[in-house]
């Protein structure tokens, strides 16, 4: 987020004339004060334009939090909120089963403009260059201009959208209930290339682009996990598929990729990693006793994969070696993908409660009630967490 800063000097006249060496020192002056002030009352910025948070869909923010979050403020859309809000230059976006995208002022929480669909909106809206895309229950692919609030284009798959879009270069993408993955112009909406799996796309795709090392050039790759249980590697450019990885099990959760390796949980009650550069599974992860599938997105740390699942339980492995590093023990399932906040992992549970544990120890440090059941995704920016629950609330907390 830019911030602009204009600084007026008056003008000058025969009882406030300055030398010109004078006015020199004193505007810089001026200006790195207002500077200091400003970087006080905002330690960090930062835009929250999709699902996870960036192309990996890594679920980290490069915003902080207050060590105690206070409510400032709620929203009550007309229904249930499953998806997680896009936060963009002060203002926050969201989908709601009313097929409403709402506009809301991130400072006070009031309502700016509305955007109305004719289906449910269960896909967490992506911004990318003043466009919203994001699919519906009809199976209709929207592009929305957040500055004229009207539809720049649609278009229109053969299943419901749930997946959220991700972007490379002039390129969006996202998955369908028709089995396929779309790869469409941004400006125009036109199609480039469609990709036939053999289950619901469900799962938001990831980007992973890979330096050629004979040539030196960057090519970009679309991850995906979807119900007919394969993870996929398809070159963006044309939308040839390069790897097909048998998971053993369906998958609906969303892969985070890490360099050249990919973090997923699977219906068959399993955490794995996958090795893109050789398309082989690294480690499987799997609890001793509490076997239940995992529905929610992994978050990474430099060294942790955290993640929570339907066993009631978040847990975190060695990004590495995918050894338990600890367990926390909800009294619901979870599944709302977490958010990497510094040290803090935040997350809701299907019982109404938002918690943030600690990365290192597992150890609850701030827990909120909603009252109602989240399986929504936390989004982070400029200070403030957003989440929204199945009562159509949509919090604010900073």
């Amino acid at each position: 987020m830019k911030r602009f800063i204009e600084i007026q000097v008056p003008k000058r006249n025969s009882a406030h004339l300055k030398s010109k060496a004078t006015v020199q020192r004193s505007v810089p002056a001026t200006f790195l004060i207002l500077v200091l002030l400003l970087l006080a009352s905002h330690p960090t910025l930062g835009n929250w334009t999709s699902f996870r948070g960036d192309p990996q869909l890594t679920g980290v923010a490069d915003s902080e939090l207050p060590e105690n979050p206070q409510l400032l403020w709620t929203f009550q859309a007309g229904d249930m909120i499953e998806s997680t809000a896009a936060v963009v230059d002060g203002t926050v976006y969201i989908g709601a089963l009313d097929g409403v995208l709402y506009a809301i002022d991130a400072q006070t929480g009031e309502k700016q403009w509305t955007y109305q669909t004719n289906s449910s909106i269960k896909a967490s809206l992506a911004i990318h260059d003043g466009i919203a895309y994001f699919g519906d229950g009809d199976g209709v692919f929207h592009a929305v201009d957040i500055n004229t609030h009207e539809m720049k284009w649609q278009f229109r798959t053969e299943g419901e959208i749930i997946s959220s879009a991700n972007f490379a270069d002039d390129r969006v993408l996202f998955g369908s209930y028709d089995g396929f993955l779309y790869c469409l112009n941004r400006e125009d909406g036109k199609l480039i290339w469609k990709f036939e799996t053999e289950g619901y796309v469900h799962g938001t795709p990831g980007v992973w682009t890979q330096i050629t090392s004979n040539s030196g050039k960057a090519e970009n790759f679309v991850i995906v996990t979807g119900c007919d249980s394969y993870l996929r590697v398809i070159n963006i450019n044309d939308g040839t598929q390069t790897q097909q990885v048998n998971l053993g099990a369906y998958v609906g959760a969303s892969a985070a990729i890490s360099q050249d390796h990919v973090y997923c949980g699977t219906y068959g009650t399993e955490i794995l990693s996958v090795g893109l550069d050789t398309g082989e599974i690294k480690w499987r992860y799997r609890h001793p006793k509490r076997r239940l599938p995992f529905f929610a997105s992994a978050a990474l740390t430099e060294e942790s994969v955290i993640i929570g699942g339907r066993d009631k339980m978040v847990h975190a492995l060695s990004l590495e070696t995918g050894e338990s590093l600890w367990t926390y023990t909800a009294k619901s399932r979870i599944e709302s993908s977490a958010v990497i906040v510094g040290t803090r992992v935040f997350l809701g549970t299907t019982r109404g409660l938002f918690i943030a544990l600690d990365i290192t120890s597992g150890k609850s440090v701030w827990e909120f009630a909603t009252g109602s059941s989240i399986v929504a995704s936390p989004s982070v920016s400029d200070g403030r967490i957003y989440i929204g629950t199945e009562d159509g609330i949509l919090y604010c907390f900073g």
